[in-house]
């Protein structure tokens, strides 16, 4: 099928007007001009790859963890409403067994593909392996120390989905564990209360990953960088951002994005009163309350956030980041942190034709998955 005469958000982060085909639910050639022949006119509107949310815990009263195959399916049909096409779930700090049985979920619903669901690409491990200093809302009952073993099992049983995996770099063993988790996928600095050289031996050791930066993590001061500044020095590492105007103040999401240039993931950190009404909910065992746009636990931590991602690109756009640069941060980026960006990420040849027409300033129209819409 053609699509035709719109702006088209290519591969080099530049829109071009043009025109392109979709063929067995894939991307099959992307055109400078607008070909004379039939097709859908899209009538000089934009279009961008569909979003990936590489961090997720939940939505519409569902969370990941719940280890609930409904639930996931509502999530991510939440999700594919909302411009995100892949997803990688996050789990909580939660025992091994809890974490078993979600992660067989996932790897149901990419075995069954729903109709009208976002894909999942992945899972991201956020927890056990945490520091209790910096644990924020997860669970301290269940923290643990870093453990290949434990991990390995999980990682088997679910097949390989999890892409991303947690860890404290402070935690006796983190070294150990990044080496070998490395090698089979992205490893992450979170919830640490980490110095520069706990954080650098690790991003030595093969992390590349910084999970939600700024938030559950020391803040930069000029005389102890911290994992901060250990992570803006290497090339090859990103950082996820919470860009939902809670997490993060605006002029520290600019400053993000100036310490990590192109290497920024927008993430939303969703919760499962993502899209509900203001009220008490429950995260990884635990109370949280609802208000307006920020969810808390009874002690007044912060939770996770209550914005989906397209409404956080929207907002890092509002907040000063080029509106490029912001849809790349919710694109290609995490789709290389997952290792999927053979498969998605950007419109081009070959790649799953899930894309979201929008006007130019990425108001949502229509969202299409393996070119059809939604």
């Amino acid at each position: 099928m053609l699509f035709k005469n719109a702006y088209i958000f290519t591969e080099a982060g530049e829109f071009i007007h043009g025109s392109f085909r979709v063929a067995d639910g894939k991307f099959t050639e992307i055109l400078s001009t607008v070909p004379a022949e039939e097709g859908v006119d899209l009538a000089g509107q934009y279009v961008i790859p569909g979003l990936i949310d590489v961090h997720n815990h939940g939505n519409s009263g569902a969370d990941f963890s719940d280890g609930d195959y409904e639930g996931l399916v509502k999530m991510a049909r939440y999700l594919a409403a909302n411009g995100i096409t892949s997803f990688a779930p996050a789990s909580m700090t939660l025992p091994y067994e809890v974490l078993e049985k979600a992660f067989a979920t996932a790897v149901r619903i990419t075995d069954e593909q729903p109709e009208g669901c976002a894909r999942l690409m992945g899972i991201q491990m956020e927890g056990p392996f945490f520091s209790e200093k910096k644990k924020g809302a997860q669970n301290g009952a269940y923290l643990k120390d870093p453990d290949f073993a434990a991990f390995k099992k999980l990682y088997d049983g679910c097949r390989g989905l999890v892409r991303i995996a947690d860890v404290a770099p402070e935690l006796p063993g983190a070294v150990e564990f990044t080496r070998e988790a490395a090698k089979l996928c992205t490893v992450s600095i979170a919830h640490t209360d980490a110095n520069y050289e706990e954080a650098d031996a690790v991003l030595e050791a093969g992390a590349t990953h910084l999970t939600h930066l700024y938030n559950a993590m020391p803040p930069i001061h000029h005389r102890k960088p911290g994992v901060i500044g250990a992570g803006s020095e290497r090339e090859n590492v990103i950082a996820e951002l919470i860009c939902d105007g809670e997490h993060v103040h605006p002029s520290s999401v600019r400053m993000a994005f100036k310490l990590f240039p192109g290497r920024i993931c927008l993430v939303s950190d969703a919760l499962r009163c993502c899209g509900m009404p203001n009220g008490q909910y429950e995260l990884g065992g635990q109370e949280i309350f609802l208000n307006g746009n920020v969810a808390k636990l009874a002690d007044g931590t912060l939770a996770g956030s209550v914005t989906n991602l397209y409404d956080c690109m929207r907002k890092a756009v509002e907040f000063g980041i080029s509106r490029e640069q912001a849809i790349l941060s919710s694109t290609i980026i995490p789709a290389r942190q997952l290792g999927r960006e053979a498969e998605i990420g950007s419109i081009a040849p070959g790649k799953l034709a899930d894309f979201v027409v929008c006007t130019a300033d990425l108001e949502k129209k229509t969202v299409y998955m393996g070119g059809t819409a939604l």
